[in-house]
This record gives structure tokens, sequence and C-alpha cells, in this order.
């Protein structure tokens, strides 16, 4: 059966597996700021966060990175927050000069997105990530998976931190 998510207002089908709650994460690779390679296994033993969106060009997109970048700051070095997008690396490298990111790791997956089809995010047709946020707990287990309906809208920042406070 499809999953669709609105995209300018009308349905799009989103590829890849989705990931419920329960599920073993799977392992992904995506491309950091440096161009070099990044894993979710690089950062095992911690709370991950995956915020996913389309572009960080957009303003939803760069509220959403700017509300997880205030939070990761809070949280300490027991989480990491990703923020997963299909931009180059120099857009993301450009918006956090510009915004003073400095908490969190944003990673590209346009190069072959492992990461999008892994985890159910990719906009058929588009190649542009869903926006939603998935939690993965010390242990490798998804907590918390999130679609956003409409990729207007902003995920559910509360509910993901009460998730992620939870696991600590």
């Amino acid at each position: 059966m499809a999953r669709n998510v609105k995209f300018g207002g009308n349905p799009v089908e989103l590829l890849g597996t989705e990931v419920k709650v329960g599920d073993k994460a799977q392992g992904f690779t995506c491309v950091g700021m440096d161009l070099k390679s990044v894993s979710l296994a690089d950062y095992e033993g911690k709370v991950r966060v995956l915020s996913v969106f389309p572009s960080i060009d957009t303003p939803v997109c760069s509220l959403q990175a700017g509300k997880f970048n205030a939070q990761a700051g809070e949280l300490g070095d027991r989480v990491q927050i990703f923020t997963i997008s299909c931009d180059l690396p120099f857009a993301l490298g450009r918006y956090c000069g510009a915004h003073g990111v400095k908490n969190m790791v944003m990673l590209s997956d346009h190069l072959d997105l492992d990461f999008g089809m892994k985890y159910g995010f990719v906009l058929s047709g588009l190649r542009l990530l869903a926006r939603g946020v998935v939690v993965v707990d010390k242990t490798g287990v998804v907590r918390y998976a999130e679609y956003v309906p409409d990729v207007a809208n902003e995920p559910n920042y509360d509910q993901v931190m009460e998730v992620v406070k939870g696991l600590l």
C-alpha cells in the first residue's frame, strides 16, 4: 500500500521502507559538511535524533533546523541530533555559518539516498526527503517515528523531546 504525504498541496508517494517504533534502526551513510562519510554507527551509545526535511533553503526547514539546534545545546553529549536532507553539503555549511548552528551534525543524503530509502522518506519523483523525525535509543532501537503528513508543517517538537528525555 502506497504511503503519501502532501507536498505543495498535492499527494506525493513516499519511497523506501517505513520505520516503526520498536524496529532495529538500520545503518546508513550520508555525507557531512566536510564531504566525508558519516554513519549512524559513528554515534553508537548515544540517543540519536534524526531531523529530516526537504531543503534548508525553505522557511519551515530553516525553522526546524534552528529549533533542533537550540534543543541540542540543552541536551548535552548523551544525545546527538542530526539534520538530514538532500541539500548539498555546501548549502548546509552556508546555513550553519549564517545561523550559528554548532550543536547538530548536518548530513546530506544527495549521493544515493541511503538514509531516505532505508527510512522511507524519499518523495517520489522529486529526489527530496519528506519532513519528519526518528529517535533511536542508545541500543539502536527506534523509539519515535514521525512522518509529517504535510511537508509544509513542522514536526511535533514537544513529543520528540518528551521521548528523548525519557531515554536519558
